[in-house]
């Protein structure tokens, strides 16, 4: 069983330290830029209206969560929620969050496929990232090779999921910075700070992205080992 461990050394274990060192930077930044408080005024969940009104998105619930960074736009319910550091908190850091949020909705607003297709691969990639390294584990050890492909197969819907999140996360971002910038929201150094954070935060999707492509060679390892 040695080898098992040899692969997740080889292909894991750097992709589990850079997402260490994005989640760090990430808590950095959100930490820095929460004590910078906007000239404006502007609040989290004042910032995300503001950016669904700038793209000429109807005004959507804004709703407040509890929890740190827990921030997410659900396209089920067509609702943005907001964690508590952020829904009402001036901060440079909120706006910055709760923009990117509303950067979401605009994109549901106008079917940006990219996040309709991620919608797509979900289901199958939720079962990839469980049952998919399982059962290619399992029919490696049990010499069962049609076993072992299956797992496999699934298991890149699970790559195929964060390869297309990048692109959706880096627009929703994207959308979040022209409202704020072109709309006035912030200005001079805020927006930088709001960039810092939103380029902090899109480090996360790259490491899963790192170390779900990581696992993948770990199977194809495992299996091709087995051959």
């Amino acid at each position: 069983m040695f080898f098992y461990d040899y692969w997740y050394l080889v292909f894991c274990v750097p992709p589990l330290i850079f997402a260490l060192i994005a989640q760090f930077m990430v808590k950095s930044a959100y930490s820095k830029y929460s004590r910078v408080m906007c000239k404006s005024g502007l609040d989290g969940a004042g910032a995300a209206l503001a950016v669904l009104r700038r793209n000429g998105v109807p005004e959507l619930p804004v709703q407040r969560i509890g929890g740190t960074l827990t921030d997410n736009y659900n396209p089920k319910t067509n609702v943005i929620s907001l964690s508590q550091g952020v829904y009402d908190s001036h901060s440079v850091a909120a706006v910055g969050i709760a923009a990117h949020e509303a950067g979401h909705a605009c994109q549901y607003a106008v079917g940006y496929y990219p996040m309709r297709l991620r919608a797509a691969v979900l289901p199958v990639a939720n079962i990839g990232s469980t049952a998919g390294i399982w059962l290619a584990i399992l029919g490696a050890v049990l010499a069962v090779q049609p076993l072992a492909y299956v797992g496999v197969g699934l298991y890149i819907f699970v790559v195929l999921f964060q390869l297309i999140t990048l692109p959706v996360e880096l627009n929703a971002s994207r959308r979040a910075v022209v409202a704020l910038e072109e709309g006035g929201l912030l200005y001079g150094e805020e927006l930088v700070g709001a960039k810092k954070v939103l380029r902090a935060a899109a480090l996360t999707y790259v490491a899963a992205l790192a170390s779900a492509i990581g696992m993948l060679l770990r199977l194809m390892a495992i299996v091709g080992r087995r051959d």
